[in-house]
């Protein structure tokens, strides 16, 4: 009953809202601006468990709104006020160390087609490839390195924050594609650009940003310090989640070990203000932090695997929003879902924020809402699919996934089921899933696809008009990119990576296990009347079905247990669980033994108990496999 009076309230609002300004509809209006987020953030925030937001718009340089929603403190109903009350703007915290980057390439301290090393004083990144990494590949995010969080990303505990420097040296991933090939976001890229500003500067990151972006800007509520400061500690939303029906209070993120990648805590109205002065460009009430050919640098295409497509400037990524290309950054902590938009062309910049993890679904409706209701255009007519799609369509299907990824450590199997899979219909169509949901593509020109409909996600406020499908010299399709998220491109998977291999054949071998025990179980009494041999073989194959289903049993309930924890550290639960892969293991290799002397021998009678201990030897044996390939045998931790 809750849940239909929340979704008649929601629809409720928004008829009341459309009704109110159906014939007010414009950016010049803060009135009708400030209805629209009324009625766009408020239902969205009740009905996904969101306590706290922030909207902040300003056009030419004029405010339009800057209100918050809900509460920065439930327990003690204090209302969010968006010039004091600070968000967590996560990954658009990069913006700041993009600036701090360019800023000192102005200088001449810093040049971006260097190589990184240059700029390190106690480690080196590793030689893995010829070519070595630059800051503009950072900027790019075409450094080539693996994706990780495991044990360092958010922390909750001080205790366990690194230098920087230290930081950047012992948490150094592994480089995976030569510098410049693929785009794969990074934020322990963008943490290194951190360190290289602190290192040539003489001034540590912090310290850095505060005296050069911060303060010239007039930003008096915000910081990079973690924990916060005594000033500021007062003024922080606070993070929730919905347990049980009610919100609990969960504690501060810590991102001080790749700080510079998402470590700001900042206000609204802050945060517009350094949006302003993007679109300024680079200067605020007479305050400059970069010169104009700067910024129009850095939101400019510098990358892009496809030009038919937006790309990436340097550091900020351009989006299309209805036909209009709006520069900006996304972000997200556990806790906090945020976006800020730079639009030039509409002198329009945009900040918002909202808590707790159902505040993604009004961060992601924000912006494309808005420019529905201002900034409306014409949808562009999709043509008819090519009548021949059929005969080519095929070499587009099959799993894919982000080269943002692991590859190298235990965190590879926890984004075994993360992929994107792309299938051709039956009316000359694509049909792309993410998680739970599909959005069909038409093609367009050579290994380009446009959206049948503009208004359907994929998954996470994933919504991209155009795929480019990347092609090698022998005409095979290796991989894609979606407009809109440019710094990240997917690979085409082996079969043997993706997530409905490795799946069915864990199901079969499950149900091969529990048939063998409870075979042993019903058959207790005849197996003792075997063969000493033959009474072997078969312990060899109970032990190893027992143990393999151990090792799914109780890694799904460590897992799930220590599944928000796992950004602060490797829990205990977790390296003891490790011991049962290499003992399944140990004991797989046992029963492949067993089972050559099984036909050597010709133990039992008749080939189909020989055929059955085969079956389960198999079932075995992948599962030793899957735990190889995922790295789940031994210890992978930074």
């Amino acid at each position: 009953m809750k849940k239909v009076t929340l979704h008649l309230l929601s629809w409720l609002s928004a008829l009341l809202f459309s009704i109110g300004t159906a014939s007010a509809s414009s950016l010049d209006d803060p009135a009708a601006v400030e209805a629209f987020a009324d009625g766009l953030v408020r239902p969205l925030m009740q009905n996904h468990d969101s306590p706290s937001g922030v909207v902040a718009v300003a056009k030419g340089g004029n405010l339009l709104v800057a209100k918050g929603y809900g509460y920065q403190d439930i327990g003690n109903r204090v209302a969010v006020d968006p010039e004091t009350t600070l968000f967590r703007p996560g990954s658009v915290s990069k913006l700041f160390t993009w600036v701090a980057v360019m800023q000192q390439v102005e200088q001449g301290r810093l040049d971006l087609d260097t190589d990184v090393n240059e700029y390190l004083k106690t480690f080196r990144i590793r030689d893995t490839f010829d070519a070595p990494v630059t800051l503009r590949h950072i900027l790019t995010h075409t450094a080539g390195f693996e994706d990780g969080a495991l044990a360092y990303l958010i922390l909750q505990s001080p205790e366990h924050i690194l230098p920087l420097e230290e930081a950047m040296a012992r948490l150094q991933l592994a480089r995976v594609n030569p510098p410049g090939a693929q785009t794969a976001y990074s934020n322990y890229a963008t943490a290194l650009a951190g360190l290289i500003v602190q290192n040539v500067s003489g001034v540590p990151f912090n310290d850095y940003i505060e005296q050069n972006i911060f303060q010239p800007l007039g930003m008096e509520n915000s910081t990079f310090d973690e924990p916060l400061p005594e000033s500021l500690e007062s003024q922080m939303a606070k993070s929730y989640a919905v347990e049980a029906g009610k919100y609990v209070e969960k504690p501060f993120e810590l991102v001080s070990n790749f700080g510079p990648a998402g470590g700001l805590s900042s206000t609204g109205t802050d945060m517009l203000r350094f949006g302003q002065a993007i679109l300024n460009g680079g200067e605020l009430d007479g305050n400059r932090i970069l010169k104009e050919e700067t910024v129009d640098l850095m939101l400019s295409k510098q990358f892009s695997h496809d030009d038919r497509l937006l790309g990436m400037g340097l550091g900020f990524y351009a989006n299309d929003l209805n036909g209009q290309e709006v520069w900006g950054h996304g972000g997200d902590t556990q806790w906090f879902h945020s976006q800020l938009g730079v639009d030039r062309e509409n002198g329009l910049v945009y900040f918002v924020s909202f808590s707790g993890a159902g505040g993604r679904v009004p961060r992601s409706a924000f912006a494309t809402t808005l420019y529905e209701e201002f900034l409306p255009s014409e949808e562009a007519a999709v043509p008819a699919a090519p009548e021949d799609f059929a005969e080519r369509a095929g070499k587009y299907a099959g799993s894919y996934g982000f080269w943002r990824s692991n590859f190298t450590n235990f965190e590879k199997v926890l984004g075994l089921s993360g992929g994107i899979e792309v299938a051709p219909t039956g009316e000359n169509t694509l049909v792309v899933g993410m998680s739970d949901k599909t959005k069909q593509y038409v093609e367009v020109d050579t290994n380009l696809f446009r959206a049948l409909d503009s208004s359907t996600t994929l998954a996470s406020g994933i919504n991209p008009e155009l795929l480019a499908f990347q092609e090698n010299e022998q005409g095979e399709i290796t991989g894609f990119v979606m407009d809109g998220l440019p710094f990240m491109s997917l690979r085409k998977l082996p079969f043997y990576a993706t997530s409905s291999f490795n799946f069915l054949l864990i199901g079969l071998s499950v149900l091969i296990f529990i048939a063998v025990l409870l075979r042993r179980y019903y058959q207790r009494r005849t197996v003792r009347t075997l063969p000493s041999k033959e009474k072997s073989a078969t312990r060899a194959a109970v032990y190893a079905a027992a143990a393999h289903l151990m090792v799914l049993v109780v890694g799904v309930v460590v897992l799930s247990a220590a599944m928000e924890s796992l950004f602060e550290g490797v829990p205990l639960s977790l390296k003891l669980w490790l011991i049962l892969p290499i003992v399944a293991t140990l004991l797989t290799a046992y029963l492949v033994y067993r089972n050559v002397e099984v036909w050597q021998q010709g133990l039992f009678k008749g080939v189909m108990p020989r055929v059955r201990f085969t079956a389960v030897t198999l079932g075995a044996l992948f599962m030793a496999w899957f735990y190889f390939y995922w790295n789940m045998l031994g210890y992978h931790f930074l």
